[in-house]
């Protein structure tokens, strides 16, 4: 299965989905109390379904999907063909996939984590995926460069939104910079080579601390709608960042399934929300 979707690079291809279909990037989330809600069973059979409702919502109407992998992962090998679907049907639709995986290892591990979410002839290919730097930012470098060869993105967890997160990423190394900061300043002093190859995770939270003036790449900012931030907090939480800013909402859209068309209202409504506050 050759990939034909990296003729442009990955900042290109966000900036025009961008630009064309606003900022907000959906996830598809889908947790057993979602699946009982929408009621659909609690198995592989209601993931599929649940998939396609989202998929059939979200084509056209925005720019960055976001699955997140645990909850199809949690079904096995059939949870991973739902998800091997899932992606290759957003993408033949031109909307870009974002991998919520979060890895993290080093060597030939991450190597092969590289090539499972990025590489041209993986199933699971998608458009960038999330990883954690927290194994060292340099851990990284095999995801990197594969990133940069098939023109794909990394989102790399800098700040999350989770209380637990604060104590780690809050606290100081050398030079009285924060963990978190440290890896703000190495996706930035990558990106000043590799333009927008290096995306960063922030939750959408004011108390994340990080200067980010010197940051120009995309950030993927969880925490919108269910999470407790809205629209208007966006400008003020990320004053230097509003270009590339894509925020998440995920349970706050997916709420209001089973119905295609009201998961498409509601995505649309937050989408023109978000780009009235940033625009």
């Amino acid at each position: 299965m050759t990939d034909r979707h990296h003729d442009q690079a990955w900042g290109a291809r966000l900036r025009a989905a961008v630009e064309h279909r606003g900022r907000l990037c959906v996830g598809i989330d889908p947790h057993p109390g979602l699946l009982e809600a929408w009621n659909l069973p609690v198995d592989a059979e209601g993931l599929e379904a649940f998939a396609e409702i989202c998929v059939e919502a979200f084509v056209g109407e925005v720019a960055v999907v976001k699955p997140q992998v645990a909850f199809f992962e949690a079904y096995g090998s059939a949870g991973y063909a739902v998800l091997e679907r899932t992606i290759c049907v957003l993408r033949e639709a031109g909307t870009l996939v974002v991998a919520d995986a979060k890895r993290g290892d080093i060597g030939s591990t991450m190597a092969a984590y590289a090539q499972s979410w990025l590489g041209p002839d993986s199933a699971l290919s998608s458009d960038a995926v999330t990883v954690s730097p927290y194994l060292g930012f340099g851990a990284l470098e095999p995801a990197l460069s594969l990133a940069a060869e098939q023109g794909r993105g990394l989102f790399v967890l800098a700040r999350t939104s989770n209380p637990e997160g604060g104590e780690l990423q809050g606290a100081d190394v050398a030079g009285g910079v924060s963990v978190a900061q440290s890896v703000v300043n190495a996706a930035a002093e990558r990106n000043a080579a590799e333009s927008d190859l290096v995306g960063l995770v922030v939750g959408a939270t004011r108390g994340h601390g990080l200067n980010l003036s010197d940051f120009s790449g995309p950030i993927l900012a969880p925490g919108l709608g269910a999470q407790g931030a809205t629209a208007r907090d966006l400008a003020d939480i990320f004053p230097d960042s509003r270009k590339l800013l894509l925020p998440n909402s995920s349970r706050g859209i997916l709420r209001e399934g089973p119905s295609v068309t009201a998961l498409r209202a509601a995505a649309v409504k937050v989408r023109d929300e978000v780009e009235s506050a940033l625009s």
